[in-house]
């Protein structure tokens, strides 16, 4: 079972984002503080949970949380100011709307700006061990899966409701027939080199 605090007796916020990979759409991320008896051993990583199992945690997440947020950056703004920076935007946003101001905060990676004067630890692979991270990993890929599946009923050619904007042979081959929409990064390698075919 995950670990729900790094620093036990303080107020503490997990933060994770979804979407780097991607050649289009927004990065999300999310912010979770849970109460400090919050157990679950379903809870995980996003990436090692099915979609059911996802959709449920987030639901419990929700109910359970002791607050809660989910922010994005913009196409946009990956591209002005590159996606890492626009990661810990939107890990920023998340936490300036949760509404319990955390007296710690707990970073998915091994990159982060600081946060006001909050204290900060990171971790490599932290949605793997901490609670409150795995949380918001699966807010955060839930609710970017959701923005994606509802973009791709306006761009249909791209399959998005399956790949979620991330390069999928299939995907490329759609820029490559239709070209980009305004949701595809264009500081992103969309394409490969041609020599690569």
């Amino acid at each position: 079972m995950l670990r729900t605090y790094d620093i036990a007796g303080t107020i503490e916020a997990g933060t994770d984002e979804a979407g780097r990979g991607c050649i289009a759409g927004p990065v999300y991320a999310a912010a979770v503080i849970l109460p400090e008896d919050f157990r679950n051993e379903e809870l995980n990583d996003s990436k090692q949970l099915t979609h059911k199992s996802r959709e449920r945690l987030r639901e419990l997440i929700i109910k359970e949380a002791a607050a809660y947020c989910v922010a994005s950056a913009s196409p946009e703004e990956i591209d002005a100011i590159n996606i890492l920076n626009a990661s810990i935007l939107s890990m920023h946003r998340a936490i300036d709307g949760l509404g319990i101001i955390p007296e710690h905060i707990i970073v998915d990676g091994n990159r982060f700006k600081p946060y006001r004067d909050i204290p900060f630890t990171c971790f490599v692979k932290g949605d793997g061990r901490y609670a409150s991270i795995a949380a918001a990993s699966i807010l955060a890929k839930t609710f970017r899966d959701d923005f994606m599946r509802e973009a791709a009923a306006q761009y249909p050619q791209y399959g998005w409701e399956v790949n979620c904007g991330y390069p999928t042979k299939a995907h490329r081959e759609a820029v490559r027939k239709y070209g980009i929409t305004p949701l595809h990064r264009k500081s992103f390698k969309i394409l490969p080199d041609p020599e690569l075919f």
